[in-house]
């Protein structure tokens, strides 16, 4: 697996068990930590995996309500954990990351294979049916 794909996985994997526990203020750093020792160990760039975290958490409220309003029949209640965190990590990395880092589709690309090999191939679809939404409404400013 590579590197980057392995880091997103693991801030997926540590944004899911924050967001089931509860988002408790504080508590995101210690799962990071015990994730990228159990899953990463040896990974080369484990900052990645914080910036992704981290971003998404000081986004959380613009990012979900961007989820919102690009599926506004799936309250962000009613999205399923690992969904709504792929989600926020694809937004995320469309939305505020470095372009000439993470392109756009790449970002996107990412983000699915994360649902489907997390949650499902359905997963997969909603994934990129919100992003590339989302996309598109970037494209047209």
């Amino acid at each position: 697996m590579a590197s980057r794909h392995l880091s997103r996985s693991i801030a997926m994997q540590s944004l899911y068990e924050w967001d089931f526990y509860g988002k408790k203020e504080g508590s995101l750093d210690a799962v990071l930590e015990r994730n990228i020792n159990d899953f990463g160990p040896g990974l080369e760039d484990v900052h990645f995996v914080k910036e992704l975290a981290h971003g998404v958490l000081e986004h959380l409220t613009d990012i979900d309500n961007i989820i919102e309003k690009a599926a506004p029949e799936w309250p962000i209640a009613q999205i399923p954990i690992i969904d709504r965190n792929v989600l926020r990590i694809g937004l995320y990395e469309l939305l505020y990351s470095n372009k000439d880092e993470v392109p756009p589709k790449v970002a996107i690309n990412e983000a699915i294979e994360l649902a489907k090999n997390f949650s499902g191939q359905i997963s997969g679809k909603f994934v990129n049916g919100v992003l590339g939404t989302v996309y598109k409404q970037l494209e047209g400013k």
